[in-house]
């Protein structure tokens, strides 16, 4: 078992990982609604929802245009669907109205909305929005996303396939990587990276998804110095959440450093973080700096132990200590480039969607 501590108690499903888990905040099940269950409601002309703020009018949803196909799931805040729109096939995010919280529903949905301006290979792309949703007074909004399948990383890494080669690794390692480049560089902090929220797209390819626990720092900073970034409630999974976020303090791009190390070592050792008692795990995280254990499976190839390497560097306990993500891709393109059985025959340069180590990733847009 990966965690020191003493098991004396399981996690209750609902706080560990699942393989059925897809873009939705965790927890997921299968969805029961049916296909279609406010389809026709969304095209009722009596039916208005409310508008989005000026500045984001034009992703503004024509539900006329849409049709819901089926469910995809459903979890703490949401539930997803894959649908048609102006005929393109999408994912349509319907933000659940939370009873016992409705300021934190209401929070993911506007937290979603950080990506909105935002076009990247490896992540998700939002393609409309509505704060709200036709028949269903009270929720807190609607979102329409590229579709970019059903599998996210977790099923990949946790199902009844081949565990991820070294080489796979550090592709999938450098895809996610990009992506979290291109959000820093914009000013927005993910906060809940893990397996379960990437999408492994047509083309092998890793996309970042499921924002609803983002934020976006303030214009002009760039979230290396702690004492000028912003608090607010704080939702994401504990097991892969920085250490000084769960001591209470303020919010910098390297949090997502921590739970990008954190995914790396799942791709690499097919395990679980932690499985013992959450609030002992959570306590010797901060007062101990556990860590998952780096095993023999780091080192039996020069690629798993470039990716140790990286691994014990990015959730080191001080986040300033903890590289960027563009140090991050720096290394992993001289991996990806000195070891031949990572993309036989081809050239690392001429791979679509992967930036080089520069500060202009390709193929990107703030548009």
């Amino acid at each position: 078992m990966p965690s020191p501590i003493p098991v004396e108690r399981f996690l209750p499903r609902e706080l560990s990982p699942s393989i059925d888990l897809r873009p939705c905040s965790s927890p997921l099940e299968v969805s029961r609604c049916k296909p279609g269950s406010f389809l026709t409601t969304a095209r009722s002309p009596r039916l208005t929802v409310p508008r989005l703020p000026p500045r984001l009018a034009w992703c503004s949803i024509d539900w006329d245009q849409v049709r819901v196909l089926e469910p995809l799931g459903s979890g703490g805040f949401g539930a997803v669907y894959r649908a048609t729109y102006r005929g393109q096939t999408v994912a349509l995010k319907k933000v659940k109205r939370c009873t016992k919280n409705r300021l934190a529903s209401r929070q993911s949905f506007w937290a979603e909305l950080n990506a909105a301006c935002l076009r990247h290979p490896h992540v998700v792309r939002v393609l409309a929005a509505s704060a709200g949703c036709p028949g269903e007074p009270g929720s807190p909004g609607t979102i329409i996303m590229e579709y970019a399948g059903s599998c996210t990383l977790h099923q990949r890494i946790y199902g009844r396939g081949p565990a991820l080669g070294k080489d796979c690794c550090v592709r999938y390692g450098r895809h996610v990587a990009d992506g979290l480049f291109f959000l820093h560089r914009g000013g927005v902090v993910h906060l809940d990276l893990k397996p379960a929220n990437v999408l492994l797209a047509p083309g092998d390819l890793c996309k970042i998804g499921d924002f609803g626990c983002s934020q976006r720092l303030r214009d002009g900073e760039d979230g290396e110095d702690p004492c000028c970034t912003q608090l607010r409630h704080l939702g994401g999974t504990y097991t892969h959440r920085a250490p000084e976020l769960l001591r209470g303090e303020p919010v910098t791009v390297k949090a997502d450093i921590y739970s990008y190390a954190v995914t790396v070592w799942q791709m690499v050792t097919r395990e679980l973080p932690y499985t013992g008692d959450r609030q002992c795990v959570l306590y010797a995280v901060v007062a101990y700096d556990l860590r998952p254990e780096i095993g023999q499976v780091f080192s039996g190839t020069e690629a798993g132990r470039a990716l140790g390497d990286i691994v014990q560097s990015c959730w080191v306990p001080r986040p300033e200590d903890r590289p960027s993500a563009e140090e991050i891709l720096q290394r992993l393109d001289a991996e990806d480039c000195s070891t031949s059985s990572v993309l036989p025959g081809r050239d690392c340069s001429m791979e679509p969607g992967l930036a080089r180590s520069t500060r202009q990733p390709v193929a990107t847009s703030y548009t």
